[in-house]
């Protein structure tokens, strides 16, 4: 970091990005998929669309069946987790763990019979949103390391900006048509400008969901290590009781459940319930949030022998717990609507081309001239920028497509389905380690625009609700989830076709359209290898007349 302090704002910035711009994509990707998580599940589960929802009046006669159930087969958990049926799943979600450590027990049953029903196992969105903050990594090391990037994702963005020098300007200006550089720089400028506000946002609430695993000190001092008394005073979580060691019978959960539907307009989510049988069981009906940016579940604890009414939860925080809750609702964006949520989406798909752009544009900056040979820290940084931006798409594909074609009963099909993921990313890491630079580019981004097709052709082969195959009174979310797939291909094909057909331009070409760097930057023009600081790219902007 020499010269002067914007030239040192640009080497940090070229650095902080290029050491964790890698997970910074996938993070994005995944992140920005995880908006539609909901629909996402519901796309891989479409043995789903076949079953009803269920009406108010029915949920307290579905509750008693998922208790009769778990009675039967995890009387030995402490607690039992009990997901109600609504819109997009019309089914109970049964999860418990006999004890820490131990492999929890999942189920999920017909809500109008309790019987175990036949859906395929799999971890649908679910899995794409815990890989954005976990990278299915053991959870502590996972998001120790995607918050250690999000740091240095905030130190790129506030070092990007002090580096730009005609930020508006930049916001109108993309020349498609100029040499890959500056194409690739226009991109990057205006990816990452257009949607700063909600690069900002996204990166700063994405540190402070877990700033208190980063941070946990404050809470352990204060609470002498008892976390759940922490949530509990916040008004996050109702105060838990300990087990009293003496069995009682438990009331009907029926009547809890109606009691807890007349108290709250939003729809009742889960139910759990800890120290089933003993004096001191506890029920607790947690609700969705309401409709605004804070992120709070209202929820009603009932006494688990009696029936009666324990303790509320509704709102009521105090200001550093509601900035805390604001921060996460802003960052999942449960609060948004269709159209919000959809802009919320495009910002993220900015977000992921902003990257990918800034990766290119590290190695295109170091591209050795005709006579030298590519060195090979710029090798590795090709590599992986395929295997980044084409590689993880062709992941996300290939898990889309397994969902569709691994049989329903497969054992362990679940975990099969992750495995597909990252045998298509690891294959993508090492294909174009053995193709040529510009050649591997084209293939695999014909892979990827080969792979989403494939995922629209098995969806309509195997799914028998599919619109397409009942002249359009199948369900509509189909139609949009292999519309969206569609586009992806043709978007990938276009790249494809742009790369393979490109032709570079010649020693003579270059020099005329080649940017004139500064003073400044004008002795690092040669390429450096993989540990020196390279040429400030913004400095390297063309100037205008």
């Amino acid at each position: 970091m020499k010269g002067s302090f914007r030239q040192s704002m640009a080497w940090l910035h070229t650095w902080a990005g290029l050491v964790v711009g890698w997970v910074l994509f996938a993070v994005f990707v995944t992140g920005t998929a995880s908006y539609y998580r909901a629909d996402i599940s519901r796309w891989m589960r479409p043995e789903l669309t076949k079953v009803s929802p269920l009406t108010h009046a029915e949920l307290p006669a579905a509750a008693e069946r998922a208790v009769a159930y778990l009675e039967k087969h995890a009387s030995e958990a402490r607690t039992w987790f009990i997901g109600l049926p609504h819109g997009d799943e019309p089914v109970l979600d049964l999860f418990w763990r006999i004890r820490p450590g131990a492999p929890p027990g999942h189920v999920i049953l017909d809500a109008r019979t309790g019987a175990e029903m036949a859906l395929r196992k799999t971890m649908a969105g679910d899995f794409l949103y815990r890989f954005h903050f976990e990278l299915h990594l053991p959870p502590i090391w996972g998001r120790w390391i995607v918050g250690i990037c999000a740091m240095i994702m905030l130190v790129a963005l506030i070092s990007g900006i002090i580096t730009h020098k005609r930020i508006f300007s930049d916001f109108f200006t993309f020349r498609r048509d100029k040499a890959p550089r500056r194409s690739f720089l226009d991109a990057h400028n205006v990816t990452g400008v257009l949607a700063l506000p909600y690069h900002l946002m996204i990166t700063y609430t994405g540190i402070v969901t877990l700033s208190l695993m980063y941070m946990p000190w404050g809470v352990t001092t204060a609470y002498r290590g008892d976390s759940q008394a922490y949530f509990s005073e916040a008004g996050f979580v109702t105060t838990s009781r300990p087990v009293a060691n003496r069995p009682a019978p438990p009331a009907p959960i029926g009547p809890m459940v109606e009691r807890a539907l007349a108290t709250f307009p939003e729809r009742l989510g889960r139910l759990s319930i800890a120290h089933h049988g003993d004096a001191h069981a506890t029920v607790v009906a947690a609700f969705e949030e309401p409709h605004g940016l804070s992120h709070e579940h209202p929820q009603i604890a009932f006494d688990g022998v009696t029936g009666a009414v324990l303790e509320v939860v509704n709102g009521g925080l105090k200001p550093a717990a509601k900035t805390f809750s604001t921060m996460v609702g802003l960052h999942e964006a449960h609060f948004a609507g269709p159209t919000l949520r959809l802009l919320f989406f495009l910002c993220g798909v900015m977000g992921s081309a902003m990257v990918a752009t800034g990766l290119v544009l590290w190695s295109l900056a170091r591209l050795p001239k005709a006579n030298e040979r590519p060195f090979f820290g710029l090798r590795l940084v090709q590599a992986l920028n395929i295997a980044s931006v084409a590689g993880l798409p062709a992941a996300v594909a290939t898990y889309f497509l397994a969902n569709r074609l691994l049989p329903p009963d497969l054992a362990g099909r679940s975990n099969w389905e992750i495995r597909a993921f990252f045998a298509a990313w690891i294959a993508a890491a090492l294909i174009p380690l053995a193709r040529p630079h510009r050649r591997a580019w084209s293939e695999m981004l014909g892979l990827v625009a080969g792979l989403c097709l494939a995922v629209v052709l098995a969806d309509i082969a195997t799914v028998e609700t599919h619109p397409l195959r009942r002249l359009g009174a199948g369900e509509a979310l189909f139609l949009w989830f292999d519309g969206a797939l569609l586009a992806m291909a043709c978007l990938f094909a276009v790249a494809a076709r742009k790369v393979a057909r490109y032709q570079a331009p010649s020693r003579a070409e270059r020099s005329r359209e080649a940017p004139r760097p500064s003073a400044a930057v004008r002795s690092s023009e040669r390429p450096a290898p993989l540990h020196a600081a390279p040429p400030p790219l913004a400095a390297a902007e063309p100037e205008r007349a």
